[in-house]
């Protein structure tokens, strides 16, 4: 399809939808889905929250337990083995992929033949994983890392556990994307009920026993994550039928899948080194202590992206699943709402927290590392401007097409770490690598909606019209009453909650009369302002 019958497409979907607003018909059309993913989207938010709240309970105790520097030693050791996550990243996505595609189309047996295949794969892949692990990022650790003597010991057994760990988790993976084909997203939140009791009972044993911190840390996460994979495999091999291992060997979608994933592949690679690698480069130029403070910004961070990937996670099998069916039209429709719905999220979280950070920092941890609210503060910037290709992203999944996609896209990110080098080479201080990091991820969400154009009926004009001109003008406003607010009120919790409030407020009044569409606030007013009430007075009435 050229680029002028895919503008013409778009237009007659346009079009349609206008004349949808007046009839009244795309709301109940739409409810069904709307409600599937609000519905799973509550279920993830639960999670997030439960793992949220012990998450900032345990790292401030693990913090003042272990010390910066053997806090930033977890943090940069983890990491290396993190780096090899690339891989299973890769076919992580092409499984959800293809068992959601596979779900659209209706295909039962085909969804057999994926798993079996797919778990081979996670076997061979985990074989080389530990290859790689056990020579070069051994290798690595061992003589590239900035770690004090005395701690060597200690961040080699950490080495090994989170290797261990991170077995264990790849190969869960094919069971996982089968949980979020299926969307039964509430096995999150009953797993993580127990996943945040054995992290909050983490804290109490690393304090009573005598041995090295840093040692029984690694050690007791690698038992919570055995048994934590236990409980999602259990889950999915007594409910999910297409969840039986069997030695299936399919030439055709083998070839297929590795080639899916050798694309994939490539985008994570530009992900972990804009990520990982930058954390080590950190390490070298600059010691653990910086580290820490950008470890202390990827656990903020990470709690934040955290709702916004709920929420993404709860379109993304109804997107790829929509364009199997060659429902084109709420296929772009679910894409332009979620960008809306996955910044509005994320800003939710982002703005008390980037106007409040110095406060927010000392009231967590005490006494937090330096640079550390600087850090916290790109890093959630860098994460807003990224938040909105999240359905982008599943579209592009969804289309198969992902050579130009992974090619321009992955490259244009792994730009991050020769820049950040050069700068860093230059005497440029610490934080430079996070303003990098924030203009090459603009560039990288500008280049994404040129290519899914060109792969899809997706319109950049409607795009900018619809998403990206309301959510700008909603975010700029919605900024100015917190701040006045952060101004006018003396530093403390009082004016904390006072921020958090009014940025709630009016980012929430904003978004649902400037950012949303009049059909878009009609679905919402039919299914939560309505049926509320009405289900209220039902239980009352009776």
């Amino acid at each position: 399809m050229t680029p002028d019958q895919e503008e013409k497409s778009q237009n007659n979907v346009d079009a349609t939808e206008e004349k949808n607003k007046s009839t009244g018909h795309e709301g109940s059309r739409y409810q069904s889905s709307t409600k599937r993913i609000a519905k799973n989207t509550l279920m993830l938010y639960f999670r997030q929250i439960l793992i949220m709240l012990v998450s900032l309970y345990t790292v401030r105790v693990v913090l003042n337990t272990l010390g910066a520097e053997d806090y930033g030693i977890y943090n940069v050791v983890a990491g290396v083995v993190t780096m090899f996550s690339f891989l299973s990243g890769a076919m992580a996505t092409a499984s959800q992929r293809y068992f959601a595609f596979e779900m659209g189309k209706g295909n039962e047996e085909g969804l057999q033949k994926i798993f079996s295949v797919t778990m081979t794969i996670y076997m061979l892949l985990a074989l080389i994983i530990m290859l790689l692990a056990e020579t070069v990022g051994l290798w690595f650790v061992n003589t590239k890392l900035v770690i004090p003597t005395a701690r060597m010991m200690a961040a080699r057994w950490i080495y090994q556990f989170a290797i261990l760990s991170f077995m264990v988790t790849l190969l869960t993976t094919p069971y996982m994307a089968s949980i979020i084909a299926h969307e039964n997203m509430n096995v999150y939140a009953y797993v993580s009920i127990v996943e945040a009791a054995l992290k909050l009972g983490i804290v109490f044993v690393l304090q009573a026993l005598p041995y090295d911190k840093l040692i029984v840390y690694g050690g007791l996460l690698l038992i919570v994550a055995c048994i934590n994979t236990g409980l999602y495999r259990g889950y999915c091999k007594k409910h999910y039928s297409e969840c039986r291992f069997r030695l299936v060997w399919d030439k055709i979608f083998f070839k297929e899948m590795v080639s899916y994933s050798g694309w994939n592949l490539f985008g994570a690679v530009a992900g972990v080194l804009k990520n990982q690698g930058i954390n080590i480069l950190l390490n070298i130029f600059f010691g653990p202590l910086v580290n820490a403070a950008r470890g202390i910004a990827s656990q903020v961070n990470g709690a934040v992206v955290s709702f916004s990937h709920n929420f993404s996670a709860a379109m993304q099998p109804q997107i790829i699943k929509n364009y199997a069916s060659e429902n084109y039209k709420e296929t772009m429709q679910l894409v332009f709402r979620g960008c809306k719905g996955t910044f509005f999220l994320m800003y939710l979280f982002s703005l008390p927290l980037m106007i409040e950070m110095p406060y927010v920092l000392r009231l967590w941890l005490k006494e937090p590392p330096e640079m550390a609210v600087l850090f916290t503060r790109l890093a959630l910037l860098d994460a807003l401007i990224d938040s909105i290709s999240y359905p982008i992203m599943t579209l592009a999944q969804a289309t198969g097409k992902i050579k130009l996609y992974q090619g321009v896209v992955g490259g244009i990110l792994l730009l991050n770490l020769p820049i950040s080098y050069c700068a860093l080479i230059l005497g440029a201080p610490a934080y430079t690598v996070m303003v990098v990091a924030v203009i090459v991820t603009f560039v990288a969400f500008i280049s994404r909606l040129f290519i899914v154009k060109f792969l899809t009926h997706f319109s950049v004009k409607s795009f900018f019209s619809k998403v990206v001109i309301p959510i700008t003008v909603v975010a700029l406003l919605a900024s100015v009453f917190p701040v006045v607010v952060n101004q006018i009120l003396n530093l403390g919790f009082i004016r904390l909650v006072f921020t958090t409030v009014v940025s709630s407020t009016s980012l929430a009044l904003l978004f649902f009369f400037l950012g949303s569409s009049s059909n878009e606030r009609n679905v919402f007013v039919n299914i939560v302002v309505k049926k509320v009430p009405l289900n209220l007075f039902r239980k009352n009435k009776c």
